[in-house]
């Protein structure tokens, strides 16, 4: 299937599929006059690389992932997974900076209430 065909049964545009070719995510054949030419399960491959990139992973991670889904063994398997968890614990260490910084904003906001409300001029009866 051409380009268009895959982007649009996957609801991918044509650039990500460029770009996910041009990372060595996702392969095509070359016709002669240069178009290039998807498998039927590249349409299953786009939706698996879809899911990574939903989980916050990087093109370069999903590479290091692919070998998995490519060259399924014990070996691989066990490399991905440990990517994966070191892909949840960068996830979880960004988390709890967001954490501290919504809390750190909190208080700020916090202040700035309590200031606004000296700036309130004084009700007098």
């Amino acid at each position: 299937m051409r380009i268009g065909e895959l982007a649009s049964r996957t609801g991918v545009s044509v650039r990500s599929l460029r770009y996910y070719e041009d990372q060595g995510l996702l392969s095509s054949s070359r016709s002669v006059s240069g178009q290039r030419h998807y498998r039927e399960e590249e349409v299953e491959r786009v939706a698996f690389i879809q899911r990574l990139y939903a989980a916050g992973l990087s093109s370069r991670t999903i590479a290091q992932l692919l070998p998995c889904v490519d060259a399924p063994s014990e070996e691989n398997s066990d490399a991905a997974l440990e990517r994966m968890a070191q892909e949840r614990d960068r996830l979880s260490e960004h988390i709890a900076d967001l954490i501290r910084t919504r809390d750190t904003l909190d208080a700020v906001m916090a202040s700035a209430r309590k200031h606004r409300e000296g700036l309130r001029p004084a009700v007098v009866r």
